[in-house]
């Protein structure tokens, strides 16, 4: 399967994409966020929740771990980079929830995550643009990707 990738020119171009994935999303669907500092892991969130009708101010939720917003369907939004991985938290029930769980940092939480979730890594590219290459885990998110990169 080839791999799935968008370059991004703009914080602009970046929403676009989040919001056309959110018209694709169904509750329980879960997100992982990989990248360096400064990436657009955020700026990805703001325009996935734009793209779910959520009207409030979206920011990183690195000291409370955890935002919950409201829109067609619920968004849950984390930051884990400061999570000890053997803490349980009860992020499982956000997964299976009955929203979209987004979460930056994912891999700090391996363990914890769904087998199955669509991970996105962020990467700076050249001349301010940014990279965004999808990895799907699942059915689900292999169809999810053909449909949103195609």
């Amino acid at each position: 399967m080839a791999p799935f990738e968008f370059i991004s020119k703009s914080e602009e171009d970046t929403q676009a994409l989040s919001k056309r994935l959110a018209e694709l999303l169904k509750p329980g669907d879960v997100i992982a966020l990989e990248g360096d500092l400064g990436a657009g892991k955020t700026t990805f969130t703001k325009g996935l929740a734009e793209g779910l009708g959520i009207m409030r101010n979206v920011n990183s939720p690195t000291f409370t771990i955890i935002k919950e917003y409201q829109g067609r369907m619920p968004l849950y939004h984390m930051d884990v980079y400061r999570v000890d991985s053997s803490e349980d938290l009860g992020f499982e029930e956000y997964f299976e929830g009955e929203g979209v769980t987004v979460v930056e940092w994912a891999h700090l939480i391996d363990a914890q995550l769904p087998e199955q979730l669509l991970i996105l890594h962020l990467y700076h590219g050249e001349a301010g643009t940014r990279k965004i290459v999808a990895e799907p885990k699942g059915k689900r998110y292999e169809q999810l990707c053909k449909e949103l990169f195609s």
